[in-house]
């Protein structure tokens, strides 16, 4: 996030795509609420009717996959209509003659013909967005889950740039995290290309001062494979597999194809509360500790590093992970050195990351620290990019095009399938479903689907179906519903026996690699 979760109260604009708000963010969809009650004008781009969406001033229900195309449509109409923050652009920015070039192609009625979004309400979403005093864009993984999601994504970047809504309070772009502590795990380098604070691995001074601190000679230099890749080679290249925090025997793409390829390796480890999916394909079970259970640090969405203290003796043998880890390295013949959540964070962590750097375990004793916070006596920072003062010198708009999802509905399979979470239920369940209550108010799951696709198919609501994409198929019941348009059907992935991602697609956005989960193909009948 450029910006911090308190300063959404106060925006006087609030674009919110891809993204569930109030059930998949509970927390930031009340300060949406409490915003709109002030007078914010909020705007909401997604395939479904969400309860956020049901708040909002507008709600662009767009074709999945079109969120480029939507905005190229906004911002052609912000630069037609002179509502550009000419000076903003002047002055802060590089690339724009090319981007405006780029977009000379676009218009409101190419957008609204490729998203199936009225002109209208792209008109009015633009010249809201672009005349707010203070606009801010809140987006998850209805964005980033495609194949085009880093171009998404840098479509969001440009329409802040293009409106000067960024580096003040109350505006930016900003991406609300899927799960807890997320952010502190990217921070911590647990990513393919990089190292603590995004330090990149094919960088030769960062891997000198990585390797002069940890004692060794040549790090890789090139970046390692993301999750869905490494899956293409167990039983190959990978032979051993360590799991912890994880579970993609549900949670993976294509997860036929995901556990098929668990089932190959020749040796699998799993660190976890509970003996889930995944485990059972383990060779070995090592518990480990929870929340609860352990001292140590979380990262929240706003980038503020927080105090987590232990509250509670952790049962039998479970330990924390890092000790596990530490254990583990120790018995292979190398000493991490590791004692401490303290020592961890101020020798290691805090050391060897200039923008935490500033940031010391007994200084978060007191309440959260915000990077970057380069030296001690740095106050930390609330929002980015102050005044238009980008890291990287100016803010570069980039080109964007439109580009479909690798798999449209056709002939066979004729439908759109978008998934996400529910309010009840979190993740692949493994705690949630544990808690009586929540799986009292939600015990299963639903294939939402229109009024309209359920008679043409003869479907009651409540009525199993079966649902199949060209990767797998399953049995679910109907829920007839207006949350999603005709032609497009919505599943979560919460419940292992009408789990969503027996059908997703395991293709990746060629960047991040980040599978589309939000766009698939499928057919739903009776049988």
């Amino acid at each position: 996030m450029t910006n911090s979760i308190a300063e959404i109260e106060f925006a006087n604009v609030i674009l919110i795509a891809g993204s569930n708000t109030t059930e998949t963010h509970p927390i930031i969809g009340s300060l949406v609420k409490r915003a709109r009650k002030r007078g914010a004008y909020l705007i909401v781009i997604d395939p479904r009717k969400t309860d956020i969406a049901r708040l909002a001033h507008l709600h662009l229900q767009l074709r999945v996959g079109t969120d480029a195309a939507l905005v190229n449509g906004m911002m052609a109409h912000i630069i037609a209509a002179g509502l550009a923050n000419t000076e903003f652009i002047a002055g802060k920015t590089e690339g724009f003659d090319a981007f405006k070039e780029g977009l000379a192609g676009w218009s409101v009625e190419r957008a609204a013909e490729i998203s199936r979004v009225p002109a209208a309400s792209i008109r009015a979403a633009a010249e809201a967005y672009a005349q707010g005093s203070a606009s801010t864009i809140l987006y998850t993984m209805g964005i980033t889950q495609h194949i085009c999601g880093v171009n998404n994504v840098r479509t969001m970047a440009n329409l802040a740039l293009l409106c000067g809504q960024i580096g003040r309070p109350s505006t930016g772009v900003n991406p609300l995290r899927g799960q807890n502590n997320v952010q502190g795990a990217c921070d911590m380098g647990a990513l393919p290309n990089v190292f603590t604070a995004y330090q990149k691995v094919d960088d030769p001074d960062a891997r000198a001062k990585f390797e002069t601190a940890w004692g060794v000679e040549k790090l890789p230099a090139k970046p390692g494979l993301a999750m869905t890749e490494a899956f293409d080679r167990f039983g190959k290249e990978i032979k051993a597999f360590i799991c912890f925090g994880e579970n993609p025997a549900v949670s993976e793409p294509d997860v036929g194809h995901a556990r098929a390829a668990m089932a190959k390796l020749d040796f699998m480890v799993v660190l976890d509360l509970f003996k889930t999916e995944t485990a059972e394909f383990a060779d070995v079970i090592l518990p480990c500790s929870t929340f609860a259970e352990i001292d140590g640090t979380y990262t929240s969405s706003e980038r503020k590093v927080l105090r987590g203290r232990k509250a509670v003796e952790a049962p039998g043998e479970s330990q924390p992970v890092w000790w596990i880890m530490s254990e583990l390295a120790r018995r292979l013949g190398y000493e991490l050195n590791c004692h401490s959540p303290e020592q961890i964070w101020d020798q290691e962590i805090s050391e060897l990351s200039p923008s935490l750097k500033g940031i010391k375990y007994a200084g978060l004793e007191h309440g959260g620290l915000q990077w970057p916070k380069p030296r001690l006596d740095h106050p930390g920072t609330p929002y980015l990019h102050v005044g238009g003062a980008f890291t990287r010198g100016k803010g570069a708009f980039a080109v964007i095009d439109h580009v479909e999802p690798a798999e449209s509905p056709d002939d066979q399979y004729p439908l759109w399938l978008t998934t996400g979470r529910r309010l009840q239920q979190y993740h692949t369940s493994t705690m949630t479903r544990r808690a009586k209550g929540l799986s009292d108010l939600l015990p299963s799951d639903s294939l939402e689907i229109s009024a309209a696709d359920a008679a043409a198919l003869g479907v009651a609501d409540g009525e199993e179906v079966t649902v199949r994409s060209r990767r797998g198929e399953l049995k679910v019941k109907a829920g007839v519903t207006d949350r999603v348009p005709p032609g497009t059907v919505f599943m979560s992935f919460h419940f292992w026996e009408a789990n969503a991602n027996v059908l997703t697609n395991a293709a990746l956005d060629p960047i991040a690699k980040i599978p589309e989960y939000k766009a698939c193909a499928v057919r739903v009948s009776k049988d």
